[in-house]
């Protein structure tokens, strides 16, 4: 799928709720339709293991259709800073999520559960990505 209709996907914080495990119960508080653009907020609801989190993030970055960047201002990890990177080849957009993260608890938190649950989140979202753009391809 071209980058032009791929893009505006990811634009639109409303997808976020299409592409994360329905496990989490992530929901979007903040009010639509959202603006996305260098300093904007957008505040969430979700549940980790039973226990109902918030979460704030902020948009640091903003270069549509190349990338974007976002952080976690308020929420369960000591950091969160996730850049989304979108490429076009031959037709067809690579996008690539790159995330920086730390833990409560440190490393051993991480390896024994968190790690697991961010690549089995981020694994789902490849696979959703991949219905959602078959169907509309």
């Amino acid at each position: 799928m071209p980058l032009d209709k791929v893009f505006p996907f990811f634009a639109d914080a409303n997808n976020l709720e299409t592409i994360t495990p329905s496990w989490l119960r992530f929901e979007i508080v903040t009010p639509t339709p959202i603006e996305m653009a260098v300093g904007t907020f957008i505040d969430y609801k979700l549940r980790y293991r039973g226990v109902p989190l918030k979460w704030q993030s902020e948009i640091l970055e903003w270069d549509p259709p190349n990338r974007f960047v976002d952080r976690q201002v308020f929420g369960p990890y000591r950091k969160w800073i996730h850049q989304h990177l979108f490429q076009e080849r031959g037709g067809c957009t690579i996008a690539v999520d790159q995330v920086e993260y730390a833990v409560i608890g440190g490393s051993l938190v991480n390896t024994l559960v968190v790690r697991r649950d961010v690549e089995q989140i981020f694994s789902y979202r490849k696979e959703k990505l991949l219905e959602v753009f078959r169907k509309t391809d």
